[in-house]
């Protein structure tokens, strides 16, 4: 006889297991594509290997790929911890971008690089804080899901730096492509051993671990944690909870802005079209995939990182379809919410209990 059964509580182990579950079923369904492709689904995952580990300069991009996916992990994750759907990473991302490019081009293009670089950190965190501050407020004063504001501000954020780079920014000399002109020199952050790994990447390491201990070890955190559970007692305990949900969002938006620092004064050196790729979007696999565990953000970002580098060698290899990855992507999140549903139930057997996942 079998007998299906919720838990009465959740297992210790219950995130590890989903991410477990999540790449066992993305490795699985990316073998069911190779296959149906007609390439032996070793052969694939050999050349999506070669091209992340063959040298240095081939994992380099990797982890240039994983640092704006760490600052949006660490932003929905900060957000989720309360129950906070902050979709709008995205967005938060690309005012980060506005504000670091304005900053640099319009406001202080003659400083030095040791006061500008601080000055276009504080400006992209800014610029992502004050865009995730419109939902929050919706949130707090007129309970407004936050799920729709962040995700149609989206398409605003966008709309907007598109307006200004084909637009009122545009690079006079740039021969018609649409951009703004290149940032001053002083505002490029350092890159590492001739990569294009740059300051960012342990910019948002640091990051990742400040999450942690306030999240972990301060006062403001655990009021956090008991709202994200339990919001009626945390009311019924004198917590502000409006308040926190402003706060909350606020870093999550400020950790995003960042992201959009990173890519303009760290890759791009200009505000284009090269901005609003996705990363935001991602930043919800990383989180989730990570458990919502800010030290653990890191490595799923790198996972993802690699991912899509992987992806781009099975174009440049194999003649296969880059978006390969973005399909391995949408798996890895699907079998992370199955392992989680999976993980609560038991499965009787003969008088025997085992864990459905």
């Amino acid at each position: 006889m079998i007998r299906v059964e919720k838990r009465k509580e959740p297992l210790r182990c219950q995130g590890a297991v989903a991410a477990s579950f999540a790449v066992v079923m993305a490795f699985m369904v990316g073998c069911l594509i190779f296959a149906g492709l007609g390439v032996h689904p070793l052969t694939a995952y050999m050349a999506m290997g070669k091209g992340v580990f063959s040298s240095v300069d081939a994992f380099s991009e990797v982890l240039v790929k994983a640092t704006p996916l760490i600052f949006t992990g660490l932003a929905v994750a900060t957000a989720a911890t309360m129950m906070l759907w902050n979709i709008g990473a995205e967005g938060q991302l690309v005012w980060g971008g506005i504000c670091a490019a304005g900053t640099a081009l319009f406001l202080f293009p003659g400083m030095d690089a040791w006061l500008v670089i601080p000055l276009v950190l504080a400006a992209s965190a800014l610029g992502g804080l004050v865009w995730s501050l419109i939902p929050a407020l919706l949130k707090a004063k007129l309970k407004v899901n936050e799920i729709l504001t962040t995700l149609l501000l989206n398409y605003v954020a966008i709309i907007y730096m598109e307006h200004l780079f084909y637009g009122p920014w545009r690079d006079p000399a740039g021969f018609g492509f649409p951009g703004t002109a290149q940032i001053p020199e002083a505002a490029h952050l350092v890159r590492f051993a001739g990569t294009r790994i740059s300051l960012g990447f342990p910019l948002a390491l640091l990051c990742a671990v400040f999450l942690y201990y306030l999240l972990k070890k301060s006062i403001w955190g655990y009021q956090v944690l008991v709202i994200g559970k339990e919001q009626r007692a945390a009311r019924y305990a004198g917590f502000i909870v409006n308040g926190k949900i402003l706060t909350v969002m606020a870093l999550s938006g400020a950790f995003a802005g960042m992201a959009g620092m990173v890519e303009v004064c760290g890759i791009h050196y200009r505000l284009q079209t090269g901005l609003a790729v996705g990363y935001g979007y991602d930043g919800i696999i990383v989180a989730w995939l990570a458990g919502l565990n800010p030290l653990a953000v890191p490595f799923t970002a790198i996972l993802l990182g690699a991912l899509f580098v992987g992806g781009e060698q099975l174009q440049s290899v194999l003649g296969l379809p880059s978006s390969i990855s973005l399909i391995l992507e949408g798996a890895l999140l699907f079998g992370l919410f199955a392992g989680q549903a999976l993980g609560g139930y038991t499965v009787t057997i003969s008088g025997r209990s085992k864990v459905a996942s």
